[in-house]
């Protein structure tokens, strides 16, 4: 039996409810560790293939890009300088999302959708290390929440009347969340490059009834510490 449209809007309120306020209080613990020794700070980009899953038939996924600012604290302190092997961090960024789709190109053309976020993450972040020996590959993982800030649709009229039935994507959310992780490898003190996965929890498009349709999207990118030196 499938649980009824009240009862998961009122599951999806508690889950947002405090997925904000775990954010907010590790956002507010970066805050007040800013004068930390080892505290860390610069910027991130990635780029990335989005799409939103089950929605708008013969979705081939939409190229972007992210860019932002992020922050890092060591939660394992050691005596040698930069042996810390687990960290948090906290992460803002603009992301460049959406998704194109090819329904019956010969009648509608390309479908066109563009979605651009503006997200919080926050890591924990996990170096591989033997004793106090760091080594230079990490994994990471946390929360992920979304806020839309800009959308635009580049369709078909017909295609909208034509497919309306089956995607339901008159009215979308605003706001998201979900989890991001991935792995990646410190090139120096200063740069590190990474590989990475998002993947939402929350219906882009509410109306439709048939299909959960979440975010997600692959990516590589590059973290760049301002407060760090080359080795």
């Amino acid at each position: 039996m499938k649980p009824s449209i009240g009862k998961t809007n009122r599951v999806n309120t508690i889950i947002i409810y405090y997925m904000k306020k775990l954010i907010t209080l590790i956002a507010v613990f970066l805050l007040f560790t800013m004068n930390a020794q080892d505290f860390k700070y610069g910027i991130t980009g990635n780029f990335h293939k989005g799409s939103i899953v089950g929605v708008h038939d013969v979705s081939k996924g939409s190229y972007g890009g992210g860019l932002g600012f992020l922050a890092q604290i060591p939660l394992v302190e050691n005596d040698i300088f930069d042996s810390a092997w687990l960290y948090l961090q906290g992460q803002l960024e603009y992301s460049m999302q959406g998704e194109i789709a090819e329904a019956e190109t010969d009648l509608y053309g390309k479908q066109k959708y563009f979605h651009d976020y503006v997200a919080f993450q926050v890591y924990l972040k996990y170096f591989f290390h033997k004793g106090n020996m760091k080594r230079d590959v990490y994994v990471f993982a946390g929360p992920r929440i979304e806020y839309l800030v800009r959308q635009e649709k580049k369709v078909s009229p017909q295609y909208d009347l034509d497919y309306f039935k089956y995607n339901q994507d008159d009215v979308i959310n605003k706001f998201g969340y979900g989890a991001s992780f991935g792995i990646g490898m410190a090139v120096s003190h200063q740069m590190e490059v990474f590989m990475r996965y998002d993947w939402g929890f929350s219906k882009v498009y509410p109306n439709n009834k048939s299909h959960f349709t979440y975010n997600r999207l692959l990516g590589i990118g590059i973290n760049y510490y301002l407060n760090e030196n080359w080795w």
